[in-house]
C-alpha cells in the first residue's frame, strides 16, 4: 500500500533529515518503532541505491514544502512525488515509488488552482469588476500575486507564494548589455518582452492607485515595476493552459491557471505525458505515457520548442534539445550576399518577403533546412532569370553551379554565426568574473544557449564539409 507525499513530509518534519521513508505503510510503522526491528542491511542497501540512482537531495523536510503540502492536503491533494534538488537541473519532483505507464503522476483539485475566478472571488473582485476599461486576465493574475505577496503570512496563498522563485532568468530581467549577448535572431524578441512588461505597468497606474484602500503601504511601494515583472514571469513561466469561459468583467483570452506543486515539474523534450483538466474529477491531471522509475525525476513536456523559444518564454535551456536549431538572421544573409558582390540583394529579398520565405531560415545538427537551401538557391540565380525564381520556391531544381553556391553560402553563414557565438561566450566568461548572483544566473542561461548553438553549428559545418569537400569551401562567387 503506497503512502502519499503529505504523510512522508509530516514524518520528515517530525523526525528530521536522517529519517528514511519507505513507500509502504508497514515500513513506516517499523520506523516509528511500532513493530519489527530497526533498519538493517536491506534498508542500508536500499538507501545507497536511492542515492546513487537519483543524484538528488530531498527537499520534503524543509518547512516551506511541508507548509505547502499541508495547505494543499487540506484542499484534497496528495501525491507520490516529492520535491527534490537534482544536481544537474536544480529543483524538481521525484517519484517515491514506481509509476507505471498511463498512470497519473499528479491530480490537482481545482480548488488548488489560482485562476481569474479565484481573483474575482477575492477582496480584489469589487475593484476589478467595477473598473473600466476592462482589465486583461494576465494583469488580474499578476496583481493578485503581488498583493498576496504583500500580505505575507496573512495571505491564504502564502504557502504557495513562499516557494515561488524570487527572481527569473527571462529577458524581461535582462539589461541592454545582457541582451546584446543573445543571438541576433532573438534580441528583438527579448527587447519586445521587456517593453511589454514595462507597458503593462505604466499603462495601469490609475487602476493600481484605486487599490490603495486594501494595501497597508503606499501603492507606489507595492505595485512597483519590479513586483509586476516578478508576477508576470510567475504567470508566463509557471501557469498551465486552462481555458476559462468568457467573462464580461475581463477583456481578452482567459487561458492561464497557476498550479501549486505541479509547477515544480521540469521540462524535458523527450518525455511523453498527457495533461488536461478532468471535468469529471474536477482536477488538473498529468498522466505519464512511458512510466517513471522509483527515485527518478518526473518531467513534463511543454511542447516541441527549440532552445531560443524556451529561453525567451521560460528562461531556461534544455541541453541536447532535439528540437533546437540555429536561426539565420536576414541581416546576416544580406551581409554575406553583398560580400559576394551581388548587386540585386534588395530585389531578391523583397521577392522572398512577398512570397513569405524571408523568415524561419534555420540550420540543425543534420545540416541546413530545406527552407534555407531553397532560399539560397534562389539567391544563387542571376537577375536575368527572375521568371524562374518562383519555380525554384516551388521545388524546381537548379544547375550544379547554383547548388554548389548555395552549399558554400550555407557553410559561410554557419562560420559567421560560429564566430559571433565564440565572441559572445568570451564576453560572458569575462563578465562572470565580476557580477552579482542574478546577473550570473542570466549569463549562465545565455552561455548554455550559446554552447548548444555552437554544437549545432559545428555539426552542420561538418555535414556541409562532407558534401562539398575542402576545395569547394571558398568565398562564393555568383556568375
Amino acid at each position: 500500500m503506497g503512502i502519499g507525499w503529505y504523510t512522508r513530509s509530516v514524518l520528515l518534519a517530525h523526525f528530521g533529515n536522517n529519517c528514511v521513508l519507505s513507500s509502504t505503510v508497514n515500513d513506516v510503522y517499523n520506523m516509528l518503532g511500532r513493530g519489527g526491528q530497526r533498519a538493517g542491511r536491506t534498508r542500508r542497501k536500499r538507501r545507497r541505491r536511492q542515492q546513487n540512482t537519483s543524484q538528488s537531495g530531498s527537499l520534503s523536510h524543509q518547512l516551506q514544502y511541508v507548509t505547502l503540502m499541508k495547505f494543499l492536503h487540506k484542499r484534497g491533494f496528495d501525491c507520490v512525488l516529492q520535491p527534490a534538488n537534482f544536481i544537474d537541473i536544480g529543483r524538481g519532483l521525484q517519484a517515491q515509488e514506481m509509476i507505471k505507464p498511463d498512470e497519473l503522476i499528479i491530480s490537482l483539485p481545482e480548488v488548488c488552482l489560482i485562476t481569474t475566478s479565484t481573483v474575482l472571488d477575492s477582496y480584489l473582485g469589487p475593484y476589478i469588476k467595477s473598473w473600466k476599461p476592462r482589465l486583461s486576465p494576465l494583469l488580474v493574475l499578476c496583481v493578485f500575486l503581488v498583493c498576496e505577496r504583500h500580505r505575507g503570512e496573512e495571505s491564504d496563498w502564502f504557502a504557495y507564494i513562499n516557494v515561488l522563485p524570487a527572481t527569473y532568468t527571462c529577458p524581461s530581467y535582462f539589461s541592454n548589455d545582457v541582451i546584446a549577448l543573445l543571438p541576433a535572431s532573438i534580441q528583438s524578441r527579448a527587447l519586445d518582452q521587456r517593453e511589454e512588461v514595462k507597458d503593462l505597468h505604466s499603462s495601469n497606474q490609475d487602476f493600481f492607485r484605486s487599490l490603495q484602500p486594501i494595501l497597508s503601504r503606499a501603492v507606489e511601494e507595492v505595485l512597483t515595476y519590479e513586483a509586476l515583472r516578478w508576477a508576470w514571469c510567475c504567470v508566463n513561466t509557471r501557469s498551465v493552459f486552462l481555458p476559462r469561459p468568457p467573462n464580461h468583467f475581463l477583456c481578452g483570452q482567459d487561458v492561464n491557471a497557476l498550479a501549486p506543486f505541479l509547477d515544480l515539474l521540469n521540462h524535458r523534450p523527450d518525455v511523453q505525458v498527457s495533461a488536461s483538466f478532468n471535468h469529471v474529477t474536477a482536477c488538473y491531471e498529468i498522466r505519464t505515457v512511458t512510466g517513471i522509475q522509483r527515485y527518478q525525476q518526473a518531467f513534463i513536456n511543454y511542447g516541441s520548442h527549440d532552445n531560443q523559444r524556451l529561453l525567451i518564454e521560460y528562461g531556461f535551456v534544455a541541453p541536447g534539445n532535439p528540437n533546437s536549431v540555429v536561426y539565420i538572421d536576414t541581416d546576416l544573409l544580406q551581409q554575406v550576399l553583398r560580400g559576394a558582390g551581388d548587386r540585386s540583394v534588395e530585389h531578391k529579398m523583397r521577392f522572398l518577403r512577398e512570397n513569405n520565405f524571408s523568415h524561419n531560415l534555420t540550420v540543425s545538427s543534420d545540416g541546413p533546412s530545406w527552407r534555407l537551401m531553397t532560399v539560397l538557391k534562389v539567391l544563387a540565380l542571376p537577375q536575368s532569370s527572375y521568371p524562374y525564381w518562383k519555380a525554384v520556391l516551388l521545388g524546381q531544381s537548379v544547375c550544379e553551379d547554383s547548388e554548389q553556391w548555395a552549399g558554400r553560402t550555407a557553410w559561410i553563414l554557419c562560420q559567421r554565426l560560429l564566430q559571433d557565438t565564440n565572441t559572445s561566450m568570451d564576453k560572458i566568461s569575462s563578465l562572470l568574473q565580476h557580477c552579482d548572483k542574478p546577473m550570473k544566473e542570466q549569463l549562465g542561461v545565455i552561455r548554455s544557449l550559446r554552447q548548444e548553438e555552437q554544437n549545432i553549428l559545428e555539426s552542420c559545418m561538418r555535414v556541409l564539409h562532407g558534401i562539398l569537400g575542402e576545395s569547394s569551401l571558398t568565398q562564393p562567387k555568383q556568375g
